[in-house]
């Protein structure tokens, strides 16, 4: 139950810090790097409350069904919700812009628009495969979103967003979707 607990706390972190971030990114006195840290920070907090949760779930009793429904669904919504920050980072430390630095600059947007709605229904459905007992589904969604994106990777930093946004996304959705799992064990 705790880590039911956790977790919500975690998904009202993350949209708590929506609107927070969108201010912080449409402030012109913010520079691109204090986006960046206010990422990083959520990230950094989000990762510990999912730790959190995973320590919780791992040495607790199994959820009835009730609430083991009830945790797994938000497991998935914490999955789709908080990844985003921790992409971000990711992205950030491999130094890969995730939107344009200066706005003055006419170059265009980022290789891969759309990537943010993408990321949440990819963590959603990875941490869905993995609470069904699916784990051939993450080759599936990933497979949908290679043919999807396989025009765009030429461009310039397209594959490396790609390849490490991906790579964060799928590896966080698997996280959630453990601790899912470890409600009911």
């Amino acid at each position: 139950m705790i880590a039911v607990i956790v977790l919500v706390v975690a998904v009202l972190c993350a949209l708590v810090g929506v609107p927070i971030r969108t201010r912080l990114a449409g402030d012109e006195q913010r520079s691109d790097a204090d986006v960046r840290r206010f990422d990083l920070v959520l990230a950094v907090a989000l990762g510990g409350l999912v730790a959190g949760a995973a320590i919780a779930a791992a040495v607790a009793a199994p959820l009835s069904h009730a609430w083991l429904v009830a945790g797994q669904v938000i497991a998935v919504a914490a999955a789709a919700a908080t990844g985003g920050y921790v992409v971000r980072s990711v992205l950030a430390f491999g130094g890969i812009p995730t939107r344009r630095e200066n706005f003055d600059d006419p170059a265009p947007d980022p290789p891969l628009r759309g990537g943010r709605i993408i990321g949440l229904m990819e963590r959603a459905a990875v941490t869905v495969s993995l609470l069904l007992g699916w784990p051939a589904g993450i080759a599936v969604i990933l497979g949908i979103k290679g043919l999807a994106r396989f025009p765009q990777l030429r461009e310039h930093h397209a594959s490396e967003q790609f390849i490490l946004g991906t790579f964060a996304s799928v590896l966080w959705a698997c996280a959630l979707g453990g601790i899912g799992v470890l409600l009911g064990r």
